[in-house]
């Protein structure tokens, strides 16, 4: 593991020494072995570039480099640049929301300020073959904040109302929550209807694909 950058602009030149350079290429310098695809390695991606930039934050509930309060995102995209698939950005609270407001909220401490990091991700291409794209340091413009903070409260809303059941990945216009469970026997608390406790899916809150492709585009002029 790469030790721990000290400043911004220090994992910036990290991420920045990574662009162009292959999954399997980077394996190799660290010593690890490249899965045959993703199905069973699903973060596989994400761990290797923490390896070589140095994240310390592991699966505790803070950003990736702790110190410098940033979240590091890989994004796999197509052969157009854009987006293949949603982004996990955490858990969603279902229970004990009293109080809790957007200025608060985890999920936007966790977006406060991102790492984007692009790679290839299209299926025909093998993992080791994939390329990794140039980084983007993004922090929300005071007009997506607006859109994530919309989305949240909205959501947020229904699941205190005991709608969490009734919550589709349509609803959102930039975030969405959905089932985020390895099996369907990992259950959580929430609330029903009634207010009534119920057992249901843990959900996460991931953004859609419009929204990190409206980043990608306006940072990389695609």
């Amino acid at each position: 593991m790469q030790p721990t950058p000290k400043t911004e602009q220090e994992l910036l030149t990290r991420a920045n020494a990574l662009a162009g350079m292959t999954l399997g290429e980077l394996a190799h310098m660290a010593n690890i072995t490249v899965p045959a695809d993703l199905r069973r390695d699903k973060g596989w991606v994400g761990q290797l570039l923490e390896w070589h930039l140095g994240a310390t934050a592991g699966s505790k509930p803070v950003p990736d480099f702790a110190e410098l309060g940033i979240e590091l995102k890989t994004i796999p995209v197509g052969y157009h640049g854009k987006p293949l698939e949603t982004t996990f950005v955490c858990v969603a609270p279902l229970i004990g929301l009293h109080g809790l407001r957007w200025e608060n909220s985890h999920i936007r401490h966790k977006l406060a300020r991102v790492l984007w990091i692009p790679v290839e991700g299209e299926r025909d291409i093998p993992l080791a073959d994939r390329h990794v794209g140039s980084p983007l340091l993004w922090s929300p413009s005071p007009e997506e904040e607006q859109q994530l903070r919309q989305d949240w409260e909205e959501l947020m809303d229904m699941i205190v109302l005991g709608q969490v059941e009734q919550i589709t990945a349509r609803h959102g216009e930039v975030l969405q929550l959905r089932p985020k469970a390895a099996n369907s026997k990992a259950l959580t608390e929430a609330y029903g209807a009634n207010g009534q406790p119920i057992k249901t899916l843990p959900r996460g809150f991931y953004l859609k694909t419009q929204f990190t492709a409206g980043l990608l585009e306006k940072y990389f002029i695609l």
